[in-house]
């Protein structure tokens, strides 16, 4: 059975509820696109036993509720934790820390708005927003104002363009591949970056930035 027909079959014995389910495990699974199953909600949402709003409340409930459990993760291990393992990481150090921490103060408002609406990120961007403690109100209507837009676009396509809605189907395929792409080549190169710099630390013959904090963690693990 593919993502379509387990899709559609879920709709069909669930209901509304079952467009929640799938969008929740669309948010906790990257994998599982909700470029296919909002515009498969949208054509449920044109015949005569569902609604356009009752489909969107639906699928709102599920971003929601699955941006809150990686928001939750990202909570539970919490910016003390995540300090303590990047001072034992050997390429990222805790000045690159400190600037993501400063990044999120000036621009994690809209980094949470605005990644909802971008395959990939739209999941991940929950757990940063959890690991530096953004009060869970703002959070919870940032996640619902930005997946409000995508989610109406897509339901909108399904419930126009009805049984035809597959024929944007190669068009977000696409979309989501350049974007995946994009962030992989991003990341690829952040990565690169940090090698460069490790290189050029070493060869200069200067000392691990992260060294006496280092030291004074294990210095008090030892006395625990």
């Amino acid at each position: 059975m593919n993502i379509v027909d387990w899709a559609v079959s879920t709709m069909e014995r669930f209901g509304g509820l079952g467009v929640a389910l799938l969008i929740f495990l669309e948010n906790v699974f990257p994998p599982i696109p909700s470029e296919v199953i909002l515009p498969l909600a949208g054509v449920a949402a044109a015949g005569p036993h569902h609604s356009f709003l009752g489909m969107l409340a639906f699928s709102l409930l599920g971003s929601v509720s699955g941006a809150w459990l990686l928001y939750g993760l990202g909570r539970a291990l919490g910016p003390v934790r995540l300090r303590r393992l990047v001072v034992r990481l050997p390429l990222v150090h805790v000045e690159d820390y400190d600037r993501t921490v400063g990044w999120m103060d000036r621009h994690g408002t809209k980094g949470i708005f605005f990644g909802r609406m971008v395959p990939g990120v739209r999941s991940l961007v929950s757990i940063p927003a959890g690991l530096y403690a953004m009060p869970i109100g703002r959070f919870t209507l940032l996640t619902a104002a930005g997946s409000s837009l995508w989610n109406t676009l897509f339901l909108t396509l399904g419930y126009t363009l009805g049984s035809n809605w597959h024929v944007i189907e190669p068009y977000t395929d696409a979309v989501s591949t350049v974007v995946y792409a994009i962030v992989a080549l991003l990341v690829g190169w952040w990565f690169v970056q940090l090698l460069r710099r490790e290189r050029r630390r070493r060869a200069a013959g200067l000392p691990d930035p992260d060294a006496d904090e280092l030291e004074a963690m294990t210095d008090h693990d030892r006395e625990r």
